[in-house]
């Protein structure tokens, strides 16, 4: 009686138990180092002064709020009689501060610089977005003369740093008092940003078969119509995708800021190195304007996630 020989057949696509295994350790060992640095920032941001500076760092410690109320106030130090003659703290970070023999003077600049930096991101990732579907989309239906060329041109502003750049732009700013504006900054890098989305859009674009622009036009609709109704919609994607990389782009831009803002118009990353405590480096309060200044851009690209994934990986497939 001869045995039966059994053939185990294994996929060529299907990844086996051991590798999903293995892939999987790699992803979340991978996770937990990247995550490392956010949560020792966000945990030094609930320290004490000296807590954020003792050595050996400590791990476990008695979580305060005097980094947050140090990062939207400013003090001053006075006498005890004097703190005494205030009467009774109005409020924790009031009584936080008399607890270190300091009285609030008044408000930081924190909050003003974070609001510019949601007006000069937000702005220019709109900016940038529209200019780049729009030319995204000629680029991708139309004939245009020496498209190549122009496109390489396009992407080539995004080649060379921004520092090598950076004293032009400021001269030329300073002649047409764009210095330290809101609107200065919101041009500058809707320019640098628009090259980016006018590559990333042409590819979503030239993936949105032509066929629906033109049986839209046989039923009666107009070319912008037809771009309004038919590609915008498909390409929703893609523009995500774009809006998301612009925006991390202008949020965490730090050589432009410095150099071209100083008071009206600063952003947020240029502020949060100058947060000065007494001896040095308040870095509680760093930590927590650090933590703060994370939360919209991590709440903008969690909302646009799916959006996100879908964006990198359409067209990696043809049908």
């Amino acid at each position: 009686m001869s045995a039966k020989r059994t053939n185990a057949a294994y996929s060529v696509v299907e990844p086996t138990t051991t590798s999903k295994r293995v892939a999987g350790t790699l992803v979340v060992l991978y996770a937990i180092v990247t995550m490392i640095p956010l949560l020792w920032i966000f945990a030094t941001g609930w320290k004490s002064p000296p807590d954020s500076i003792s050595y050996p760092p400590k791990i476990l410690f008695e979580p305060t709020a005097e980094g947050h109320c140090n990062l939207f106030t400013t003090r001053t130090r006075q006498t005890d009689e004097f703190i005494e003659s205030l009467g009774p703290p109005r409020g924790m970070c009031d009584r936080i501060t008399r607890e270190r023999n300091m009285v609030i003077a008044g408000e930081s600049n924190y909050f003003p610089r974070f609001v510019n930096s949601l007006i000069i991101a937000f702005g220019s990732t709109f900016f940038a977005v529209l200019l780049g579907t729009i030319s995204a989309y000629a680029f991708s239906r139309f004939k245009v003369p020496l498209a190549d060329d122009l496109l390489f041109f396009i992407l080539s502003t995004r080649m060379m740093p921004p520092i090598a750049v950076a004293i032009p732009i400021y001269l030329m700013y300073r002649e047409v008092g764009l210095s330290d504006t809101r609107l200065g900054m919101i041009l500058l890098y809707t320019a640098v940003n628009v090259s980016l989305a006018v590559w990333l859009l042409k590819g979503f674009i030239d993936e949105i078969p032509r066929e629906y622009e033109e049986a839209a036009m046989v039923d009666g609709y107009t070319r912008l119509q037809a771009f309004w109704k038919v590609v915008l919609p498909q390409a929703s994607t893609g523009i995500a995708a774009t809006a998301i990389f612009c925006l991390i782009f202008a949020w965490n831009e730090y050589a432009f800021a410095v150099l071209l803002t100083s008071g009206t118009a600063q952003t947020a990353p240029p502020f949060i190195p100058t947060i000065i405590g007494e001896g040095g480096m308040d870095w509680p309060a760093v930590g927590a304007g650090t933590t703060i200044f994370l939360v919209p851009i991590l709440v903008f690209t969690i909302l646009l996630r799916k959006h996100l994934l879908r964006g990198i990986t359409f067209g990696a497939v043809r049908k």
